[in-house]
């Protein structure tokens, strides 16, 4: 069979076309274009999806069976509603599920992107040897996550579990963008990071050199290099974004015990060095030792790839027989 998987970004669009392997035979990626209609986005979202599905089968692959669409939340997975995503203006209330049906009369699945890319990194990724736990976060403008319990993806009651970027890791705490106090995003997200780093940069570190001497040009990544070449102030910094990210994990350790935690965006871009071995030693600082012996903490395997990964996965769920079923 053939699978269509989907990626809608605030910033770009990625599709696949794969079989159950869940490897991408051919693909597209562009920037999106939105219109504020969201119906004559979708229509030229429908188009590209048809020139890539004929270039597929002009190269042999089988009919289509199923779509996956991995989109911002918050949505009605169930109806494949998409309900008011805040970086995708003039998309509220979207039935991307069934439009795609319509076009191509063939079921289509609708899974935020966080959960999405725990089920890419689980099947394919950094996780695909875990048996049944798995959380996924993602690091970059804001901090969501993915839950895989006992070997199934974990909703929640009402579809909004693995909201770990706003659990409460200060108290009182910095006001989150999503109105609360304390949410572990306002610490370690990248917007919340970046707008710190613009106040509090010193003149003489090496951040603000590498912003091109202008604090509204910092950016996480900046300080992520400045602190690789022993930057005071970035190290600093560096240190205590850990301490908060090691709070939030703790609490998810003692909470779930997972076996793997797969880290992405920022936690991938600083390294092992800088992110990855000291934030296992916090971690386990926070944990009872054999919490700590069993636990894994991984940078997220599939970079690039994620976006076509994504979609084909969310086309996969569910299957009797998982893909990659064999190496874990």
């Amino acid at each position: 069979m053939s699978l269509l998987g989907i990626d809608v970004g605030g910033t770009k669009l990625a599709m696949a076309v794969g079989g159950r392997d869940g490897a991408p035979t051919h693909r597209m990626r562009r920037a999106i274009a939105l219109t504020g209609d969201w119906r004559r986005d979708l229509e030229v979202l429908t188009d590209d999806a048809r020139r890539l599905l004929e270039e597929a089968t002009k190269a042999g692959a089988s009919p289509l069976e199923r779509i996956g669409v991995s989109v911002p939340g918050p949505l009605d997975r169930e109806a494949g509603l998409l309900l008011n995503p805040p970086n995708l203006p003039g998309w509220s209330e979207v039935p991307v599920g069934s439009v795609l049906e319509a076009a191509f009369g063939v079921e289509t699945r609708v899974e935020n992107d966080a959960n999405a890319a725990a089920l890419a990194e689980w099947h394919f990724g950094a996780g695909r040897l875990q048996r049944d736990s798995l959380v996924y976060l993602t690091m970059s403008t804001g901090v969501g996550g993915g839950l895989i319990l006992g070997g199934r993806l974990h909703r929640g009651a009402h579809g909004g579990a693995g909201e770990l970027g706003h659990a409460a890791v200060e108290l009182p705490g910095i006001v989150c963008a999503c109105g609360l106090q304390g949410c572990l995003e306002a610490y370690v997200g990248g917007n919340a990071w970046r707008d710190r780093l613009r106040r509090v940069t010193p003149d003489e570190s090496d951040v603000l050199a590498r912003a091109g001497g202008a604090k509204e040009s910092i950016r996480p990544e900046h300080l992520v290099e400045a602190a690789r070449t022993g930057d005071a102030f970035a190290l600093r910094e560096m240190s205590r974004w850990l301490d908060y990210l090691s709070r939030g994990l703790a609490t998810l350790v003692m909470t779930l015990e997972p076996e793997v935690i797969v880290l992405g965006t920022i936690a991938v871009a600083a390294g092992e060095e800088l992110c990855f071995a000291p934030l296992r030693e916090r971690v386990a600082a926070r944990l009872w030792p054999h919490q700590a012996a069993r636990l894994s903490i991984v940078p997220a395997a599939l970079g690039e790839d994620l976006p076509y990964r994504a979609g084909l996965a969310v086309a996969l769920e569910g299957e009797a027989s998982e893909p990659d079923a064999g190496a874990r």
